[in-house]
């Protein structure tokens, strides 16, 4: 698989081109392009007929990281994916899908560079705004917890959370991130945050908002503001698995729109 260099990381990519429109997918916080196959997130498997880019963000899954918690700031994370798209589409418009963490890094590039997007597909998004600091200090007791009692005991503390009804049957996974810099990139993701609200108003290419219910990590309220805030964006909420199981036929719909 090619690999991209990028400030503190060597980025691990994986290409697919079959001569259509230009598609970006990324991942979720602790997660990687496998493991979002696993967790039935990888939307791009619906795909046909487009030049797909995936990748695993910085210290995840194959990629490469430093212990430096300001590289997993989500404004750091648009700043690679920006870098992959000038090398793979240079001076062209592409479609964004991602979840979580995926979704922070596209809206804090389309806030930047909106011209850049033809279209988004935001799965799960995060807590945001007001919601967003009592996250951040799970993220930040979590990498302590890590650092004084290993990772194996961090998730020991997660395995009995009951999770999202529509990922019932989906299997349980471990962070794809080495144990020495799961600390660093919680530390990151504390330290992130959506784009202002009034940086929504820039963002004005069609959009997609896929939600579930019941996961407080991606509470809907965050999914509900963003459809107010972004000025062509609709809203899905899944409930069950069988919901889940229609976001890649979302993303094939919104990639064809976009071409």
């Amino acid at each position: 698989m090619p690999t991209f260099e990028v400030s503190g990381a060597v980025l691990n990519v994986s290409f697919s081109d079959e001569h259509g429109h230009p598609v970006v997918q990324l991942h979720g916080l602790t997660s990687s392009r496998a493991h979002d196959r696993l967790l039935n997130l990888d939307l791009g498997r619906g795909l046909s007929g487009t030049r797909l880019l995936r990748y695993d963000a910085r210290s995840h899954g194959l990629s490469t990281g430093r212990t430096h918690p300001a590289d997993y700031r989500w404004q750091s994370l648009a700043d690679d994916l920006l870098k992959l798209l000038d090398q793979w589409f240079p001076g062209e418009r592409v479609h964004g899908v991602g979840p979580s963490m995926g979704t922070g890094t596209l809206l804090h590039a389309a806030a930047r560079e909106p011209d850049r997007f033809t279209g988004l597909t935001l799965m799960v998004p995060p807590t945001a705004w007001e919601t967003r600091p009592a996250q951040a200090a799970n993220y930040l007791a979590a990498a302590e917890l890590i650092e004084a009692v290993g990772v194996e005991a961090f998730i020991a503390t997660n395995s009995g959370t009951a999770p999202p009804p529509a990922t019932m049957g989906v299997p349980k996974t471990v962070p794809d991130v080495a144990d020495a810099l799961l600390p660093s990139v919680l530390r990151g993701a504390a330290l992130s945050d959506l784009p202002p609200r009034e940086a929504m108003a820039r963002i004005q290419v069609p959009t997609s908002i896929l939600a579930w219910v019941d996961d407080p990590g991606h509470p809907l309220s965050t999914a509900e503001s963003l459809a107010a805030l972004l000025p062509n964006a609709t809203l899905s909420v899944a409930r069950t698995p069988a919901d889940v199981a229609t976001w890649p036929g979302v993303l094939s719909r919104d990639v064809a729109r976009s071409g």
